[in-house]
């Protein structure tokens, strides 16, 4: 019996059973169309989240302290955008193209991390944005590296690698400006004090009231719900924060020693939802300079195209 002999539930049966068994889908295999769609949809939030968050700290890099601090961040801006690109490629292997994906974020209809649409007024939020929003970052894509997809999987495993610098870059900035000045110091604590809530919105609303998280894990498109991720980076990160000797902007944070987890009180998750639905802090500036340098980009795109047209035609 070939597979276009299989009815839909026989089909979806070993689909299921290869899932279980941890072997990976590949983009020529038959898969049900809700598991293609929702790969769609979080691989492009993936990508348009890397392209977004090039700007909070790009804005920076004429302003970094020091030659060797601006090349490290230029490093990275440059990274995110080759992040962006790998899962653009990976989301057209499900059959979308990225032209499709980048009109969907310059329009606004596309949905991208909240943590890219808050103002960075201070160096020490580069340091920041290094150290706790890219550690949640790798937490959660070291996660979705050992997800069902192929192509995503393998994808994490890159940009996880290049992550773990960032993370590095981060902490040594902050590290720099705690054992600097007391106006220093006092730079990094507003900085950790902004960002904290932010942060931890980014691992995503809480499973009891998400909408593909039931999905996603029966598929393995996720191997741990969101509130698995984002307490994996609390007890991760909680401890470093205090051995720098400073503080977490959470008076209710202390180590549960019967759980084995550090508790923390929760965001506002409806501050979350007014951020990804367009209402944050800097929502319409991140997307008006990404429509400003697709347009800027257009010359080069045109001429990209007339030059391929013109080899075929030779061809």
């Amino acid at each position: 019996m070939t597979v276009h002999d299989k009815t839909d539930e026989q089909r979806l049966a070993e689909f299921e059973a290869r899932i279980d068994r941890d072997e990976k889908i590949e983009p020529g295999d038959w898969m049900p169309d809700q598991y293609r769609k929702s790969l769609i949809r979080m691989i492009g939030q993936h990508a348009h989240s890397e392209i977004v968050g090039q700007l909070p700290e790009g804005k920076w890099i004429p302003h970094a302290p020091g030659f060797r601090r601006k090349l490290t961040l230029v490093a990275k801006v440059q990274d995110e955008a080759g992040h962006g690109q790998l899962l653009y490629r990976a989301a057209e292997t499900l059959g979308k193209s990225r032209e499709e994906m980048l009109e969907e974020l310059l329009t606004g209809k596309a949905k991208y991390a909240n943590v890219f649409n808050y103002p960075t007024p201070s160096w020490a939020d580069v340091g920041i944005i290094g150290w706790l929003v890219d550690t949640s970052a790798v937490i959660n894509q070291t996660m979705l590296g050992q997800g069902s997809y192929g192509p995503y999987a393998r994808a994490m495993k890159r940009i996880c690698y290049e992550e773990a610098f960032h993370i590095k870059q981060g902490y040594d900035s902050i590290v720099a400006l705690v054992k600097g000045t007391p106006e220093q110091r006092a730079m990094a604590q507003d900085a950790i004090n902004r960002w904290w809530y932010p942060t931890l919105m980014m691992s995503g609303p809480p499973d009891r009231i998400s909408v593909h998280t039931e999905r996603s894990m029966r598929w393995k498109i996720k191997t741990k719900t969101n509130e698995q991720v984002r307490q994996e980076f609390v007890d991760r990160i909680v401890p470093q924060i205090r051995a720098l000797g400073l503080d977490v902007p959470d008076t209710n944070c202390y180590y549960d020693e019967k759980a084995g987890h550090w508790h923390y009180t929760q965001p506002d998750w409806e501050e979350l939802k007014r951020v990804i639905n367009g209402d944050g802090p800097c929502n319409a500036e991140r997307l008006g300079v990404r429509r400003k340098a697709h347009e800027d980009g257009r010359w080069v795109r045109e001429a990209l195209a007339a030059k391929h047209t013109q080899k075929e035609a030779v061809a």
